[in-house]
Protein backbone atom coordinates (compact mmCIF):
# COMPACT_ATOMS: atom_id res chain seq x y z
CA UNK A 1 0.00 0.00 0.00
CA UNK A 2 1.94 3.07 -1.19
CA UNK A 3 0.80 6.61 -0.03
CA UNK A 4 -2.22 8.70 -1.35
CA UNK A 5 -1.31 10.56 -4.75
CA UNK A 6 -0.58 13.87 -4.18
CA UNK A 7 -2.73 16.13 -6.75
CA UNK A 8 -1.29 18.02 -9.35
CA UNK A 9 0.53 21.58 -7.44
CA UNK A 10 -0.09 20.35 -4.30
CA UNK A 11 2.55 18.69 -1.41
CA UNK A 12 2.09 16.16 1.05
CA UNK A 13 0.91 17.35 4.14
CA UNK A 14 3.08 16.90 8.07
CA UNK A 15 3.01 13.45 9.13
CA UNK A 16 3.68 13.70 13.01
CA UNK A 17 4.29 10.79 15.19
CA UNK A 18 4.75 11.35 18.78
CA UNK A 19 6.48 8.58 21.67
CA UNK A 20 3.77 9.66 24.12
CA UNK A 21 3.09 11.34 27.33
CA UNK A 22 4.01 14.87 25.48
CA UNK A 23 3.85 17.37 27.74
CA UNK A 24 0.62 19.45 27.99
CA UNK A 25 1.14 21.70 30.58
CA UNK A 26 4.25 23.47 30.12
CA UNK A 27 4.15 25.16 26.60
CA UNK A 28 2.92 21.93 25.36
CA UNK A 29 5.61 22.42 22.23
CA UNK A 30 4.64 19.54 20.58
CA UNK A 31 1.05 19.77 20.25
CA UNK A 32 1.34 23.80 19.74
CA UNK A 33 3.81 23.28 16.52
CA UNK A 34 1.26 20.69 15.36
CA UNK A 35 -1.60 23.10 15.94
CA UNK A 36 1.13 25.98 13.71
CA UNK A 37 1.00 23.06 10.82
CA UNK A 38 -3.10 22.74 10.80
CA UNK A 39 -3.21 26.70 10.87
CA UNK A 40 -2.64 28.34 14.08
CA UNK A 41 -5.81 29.82 15.39
CA UNK A 42 -7.50 29.31 12.42
CA UNK A 43 -7.14 25.61 12.81
CA UNK A 44 -9.74 22.81 12.53
CA UNK A 45 -8.64 19.72 14.02
CA UNK A 46 -10.60 16.27 14.38
CA UNK A 47 -9.11 14.36 17.08
CA UNK A 48 -9.85 10.67 16.96
CA UNK A 49 -9.56 8.68 20.01
CA UNK A 50 -10.66 5.41 19.07
CA UNK A 51 -7.30 3.83 20.14
CA UNK A 52 -8.25 5.03 23.55
CA UNK A 53 -10.85 2.89 26.20
CA UNK A 54 -11.16 5.84 28.43
CA UNK A 55 -14.16 8.06 27.58
CA UNK A 56 -12.97 10.90 28.25
CA UNK A 57 -9.56 11.01 26.18
CA UNK A 58 -11.29 12.66 23.26
CA UNK A 59 -12.35 15.69 25.75
CA UNK A 60 -9.03 16.16 27.17
CA UNK A 61 -7.60 16.87 23.71
CA UNK A 62 -10.59 18.91 22.55
CA UNK A 63 -9.55 21.15 25.58
CA UNK A 64 -5.82 21.00 24.92
CA UNK A 65 -6.47 22.23 21.32
CA UNK A 66 -8.86 24.67 22.31
CA UNK A 67 -6.79 26.13 25.14
CA UNK A 68 -3.25 26.67 22.46
CA UNK A 69 -5.80 28.52 20.25
CA UNK A 70 -7.46 26.23 17.70
CA UNK A 71 -10.81 27.82 16.09
CA UNK A 72 -12.57 24.69 16.16
CA UNK A 73 -11.93 21.34 17.49
CA UNK A 74 -14.03 18.04 16.80
CA UNK A 75 -13.80 14.38 18.61
CA UNK A 76 -15.03 11.91 16.29
CA UNK A 77 -14.93 8.49 17.55
CA UNK A 78 -15.60 5.42 16.36
CA UNK A 79 -17.14 2.50 17.63
CA UNK A 80 -18.13 0.47 14.44
CA UNK A 81 -16.89 0.03 11.07
CA UNK A 82 -20.04 0.72 9.92
CA UNK A 83 -19.53 4.61 11.44
CA UNK A 84 -16.62 4.54 8.86
CA UNK A 85 -18.89 4.87 6.12
CA UNK A 86 -21.41 7.55 7.49
CA UNK A 87 -21.11 10.40 5.06
CA UNK A 88 -21.34 13.56 7.21
CA UNK A 89 -18.34 12.15 9.35
CA UNK A 90 -16.60 11.37 5.95
CA UNK A 91 -17.07 15.14 5.51
CA UNK A 92 -15.85 16.30 8.29
CA UNK A 93 -12.60 15.08 7.89
CA UNK A 94 -12.35 16.50 4.30
CA UNK A 95 -13.09 19.87 6.23
CA UNK A 96 -10.33 19.14 8.85
CA UNK A 97 -7.19 20.90 8.51
CA UNK A 98 -5.64 18.80 11.06
CA UNK A 99 -6.02 15.03 12.33
CA UNK A 100 -5.03 13.99 15.30
CA UNK A 101 -4.81 10.08 16.25
CA UNK A 102 -4.71 9.40 20.23
CA UNK A 103 -2.61 7.01 22.70
CA UNK A 104 -3.88 3.64 23.50
CA UNK A 105 -4.26 0.54 21.64
CA UNK A 106 -3.18 0.72 17.15
CA UNK A 107 -4.96 -2.63 16.46
CA UNK A 108 -8.47 -1.18 17.89
CA UNK A 109 -7.64 2.13 14.87
CA UNK A 110 -6.42 -0.60 12.22
CA UNK A 111 -9.49 -2.85 12.87
CA UNK A 112 -12.41 -0.31 12.98
CA UNK A 113 -11.09 2.15 10.49
CA UNK A 114 -8.81 -0.03 8.32
CA UNK A 115 -9.56 0.07 4.50
CA UNK A 116 -12.71 1.71 5.18
CA UNK A 117 -13.72 5.56 3.49
CA UNK A 118 -12.66 7.09 6.53
CA UNK A 119 -9.45 5.57 6.28
CA UNK A 120 -9.17 6.54 2.86
CA UNK A 121 -10.51 10.63 3.10
CA UNK A 122 -7.46 10.59 5.59
CA UNK A 123 -5.32 9.23 3.56
CA UNK A 124 -6.03 12.11 0.79
CA UNK A 125 -6.36 14.55 2.67
CA UNK A 126 -3.06 14.42 3.92
CA UNK A 127 -1.81 13.75 0.43
CA UNK A 128 -3.68 17.57 -0.31
CA UNK A 129 -1.18 18.72 2.38
CA UNK A 130 -3.58 18.37 5.61
CA UNK A 131 -1.23 17.62 8.67
CA UNK A 132 -1.93 14.17 10.31
CA UNK A 133 -0.25 13.42 13.43
CA UNK A 134 -0.46 11.03 16.28
CA UNK A 135 0.91 10.18 19.93
CA UNK A 136 1.86 6.59 21.31
CA UNK A 137 -0.51 4.22 19.32
CA UNK A 138 -1.47 7.07 17.29
CA UNK A 139 2.07 7.14 16.04
CA UNK A 140 2.47 3.65 15.45
CA UNK A 141 -0.81 3.86 12.72
CA UNK A 142 0.72 6.41 11.09
CA UNK A 143 2.90 4.12 8.68
CA UNK A 144 2.27 1.48 6.51
CA UNK A 145 4.04 -1.14 8.12
CA UNK A 146 2.32 -0.92 11.68
CA UNK A 147 4.34 -2.44 15.13
CA UNK A 148 1.82 -4.03 16.48
CA UNK A 149 2.95 -5.53 19.94
CA UNK A 150 6.02 -7.29 20.58
CA UNK A 151 8.19 -7.73 23.71
CA UNK A 152 10.92 -5.09 25.29
CA UNK A 153 14.57 -6.14 25.50
CA UNK A 154 17.17 -4.50 23.31
CA UNK A 155 18.26 -7.73 21.66
CA UNK A 156 15.76 -8.39 18.64
CA UNK A 157 14.22 -12.78 18.35
CA UNK A 158 12.18 -13.31 15.61
CA UNK A 159 9.36 -13.37 18.15
CA UNK A 160 9.70 -9.74 19.44
CA UNK A 161 8.13 -8.24 17.13
CA UNK A 162 4.67 -8.54 15.36
CA UNK A 163 3.56 -6.51 12.31
CA UNK A 164 0.02 -5.32 10.94
CA UNK A 165 -1.06 -2.91 8.27
CA UNK A 166 -0.98 0.86 9.00
CA UNK A 167 -3.27 3.40 7.42
CA UNK A 168 -0.11 4.00 5.11
CA UNK A 169 0.85 7.83 4.84
CA UNK A 170 4.20 6.86 4.52
CA UNK A 171 5.84 3.49 3.47
CA UNK A 172 9.74 5.30 4.47
CA UNK A 173 9.56 3.86 8.38
CA UNK A 174 8.17 1.54 11.03
CA UNK A 175 7.59 3.47 14.26
CA UNK A 176 7.90 2.91 17.68
CA UNK A 177 7.03 4.68 20.73
CA UNK A 178 7.85 5.00 24.73
CA UNK A 179 11.32 3.88 23.21
CA UNK A 180 14.15 4.33 25.42
CA UNK A 181 11.13 4.09 28.71
CA UNK A 182 10.27 0.57 27.57
CA UNK A 183 13.16 -0.17 26.06
CA UNK A 184 11.92 -1.51 22.73
CA UNK A 185 15.47 -1.30 20.40
CA UNK A 186 14.86 -4.90 19.86
CA UNK A 187 11.45 -5.22 18.50
CA UNK A 188 12.22 -2.24 16.49
CA UNK A 189 15.55 -3.91 14.79
CA UNK A 190 13.10 -7.43 14.73
CA UNK A 191 10.61 -5.09 12.66
CA UNK A 192 13.40 -3.96 10.14
CA UNK A 193 14.97 -7.43 9.57
CA UNK A 194 11.44 -8.41 8.57
CA UNK A 195 11.35 -5.51 5.95
CA UNK A 196 14.82 -3.63 5.06
CA UNK A 197 13.52 -1.49 3.31
CA UNK A 198 11.61 0.80 5.77
CA UNK A 199 13.45 3.31 8.13
CA UNK A 200 13.19 2.00 11.59
CA UNK A 201 12.22 5.64 14.02
CA UNK A 202 11.62 5.03 17.89
CA UNK A 203 10.60 7.87 19.59
CA UNK A 204 11.01 8.45 23.35
CA UNK A 205 8.48 9.91 25.47
CA UNK A 206 7.46 13.66 25.28
CA UNK A 207 9.15 13.87 21.61
CA UNK A 208 7.88 13.79 18.32
CA UNK A 209 8.98 12.83 14.51
CA UNK A 210 8.21 15.89 12.21
CA UNK A 211 8.19 14.53 9.14
CA UNK A 212 7.98 17.30 6.41
CA UNK A 213 6.47 17.08 2.93
CA UNK A 214 10.04 16.86 1.35
CA UNK A 215 10.82 13.58 3.81
CA UNK A 216 12.65 15.29 6.17
CA UNK A 217 12.56 15.11 10.06
CA UNK A 218 12.94 17.35 12.56
CA UNK A 219 12.80 16.53 16.54
CA UNK A 220 10.86 17.91 19.13
CA UNK A 221 10.65 17.49 22.72
CA UNK A 222 12.53 16.87 25.48
CA UNK A 223 14.01 13.13 24.55
CA UNK A 224 15.70 11.62 21.36
CA UNK A 225 14.44 9.77 18.21
CA UNK A 226 16.45 7.15 17.35
CA UNK A 227 17.25 6.19 13.93
CA UNK A 228 17.91 2.36 12.67
CA UNK A 229 18.60 2.59 8.95
CA UNK A 230 18.57 -1.36 7.23
CA UNK A 231 19.57 -0.08 3.88
CA UNK A 232 23.68 -1.22 4.53
CA UNK A 233 22.45 -4.70 6.00
CA UNK A 234 25.32 -7.02 4.90
CA UNK A 235 23.74 -10.01 6.73
CA UNK A 236 20.76 -11.27 8.62
CA UNK A 237 20.09 -14.42 10.23
CA UNK A 238 15.77 -14.09 10.68
CA UNK A 239 15.15 -16.74 8.23
CA UNK A 240 17.27 -19.26 9.99
CA UNK A 241 16.46 -18.91 12.99
CA UNK A 242 13.73 -20.28 15.64
CA UNK A 243 10.82 -17.79 17.18
CA UNK A 244 12.88 -17.59 20.70
CA UNK A 245 16.57 -17.48 19.15
CA UNK A 246 18.40 -14.31 19.10
CA UNK A 247 19.09 -12.45 15.07
CA UNK A 248 22.68 -11.98 13.88
CA UNK A 249 22.39 -8.78 11.82
CA UNK A 250 25.00 -7.21 10.21
CA UNK A 251 25.51 -3.29 8.91
CA UNK A 252 22.70 -1.41 10.57
CA UNK A 253 23.05 2.34 10.85
CA UNK A 254 21.88 4.13 14.05
CA UNK A 255 21.37 7.83 14.65
CA UNK A 256 20.56 9.46 17.93
CA UNK A 257 18.67 13.15 17.15
CA UNK A 258 18.06 15.46 19.69
CA UNK A 259 15.97 18.44 18.76
CA UNK A 260 18.00 20.67 16.34
CA UNK A 261 18.55 17.45 14.58
CA UNK A 262 17.34 16.24 11.32
CA UNK A 263 17.07 13.09 9.15
CA UNK A 264 16.43 13.00 5.36
CA UNK A 265 14.17 9.61 4.51
CA UNK A 266 14.97 9.98 0.51
CA UNK A 267 18.98 10.17 1.01
CA UNK A 268 18.68 8.48 4.40
CA UNK A 269 21.43 11.29 5.57
CA UNK A 270 21.83 12.30 9.18
CA UNK A 271 22.43 15.87 10.15
CA UNK A 272 23.09 17.66 13.20
CA UNK A 273 21.82 20.69 11.93
CA UNK A 274 21.42 23.86 13.75
CA UNK A 275 23.52 21.40 16.79
CA UNK A 276 26.13 21.75 14.33
CA UNK A 277 26.74 25.69 15.53
CA UNK A 278 26.31 25.57 19.20
CA UNK A 279 29.22 26.04 21.19
CA UNK A 280 30.21 23.19 23.65
CA UNK A 281 29.79 24.64 27.18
Amino acid sequence: MSPSRIPDGEERGWIVPIGGAEDKENGAKILQRFLELCGGDGADIVVIPTASRLPDTGDRYEKLFSDLGANRVEAMDFDTRRDCFEPNRIKRIEQASGIFFTGGNQLRISTMLGGTPIAQAIRAQNARGVAVGGTSAGASILSEHMIAFGTEGSSPRADSVRLAPGLGLTNRVVIDQHFRQRDRLGRLVAALAYNPFAIGIGLDEDTAAFIGPDNTIEVEGSGSVTVVDADGLQFSSMHMVGEDEPVCLLGLGVHILTKGATFNLNTRKASAGSLAGSKSA
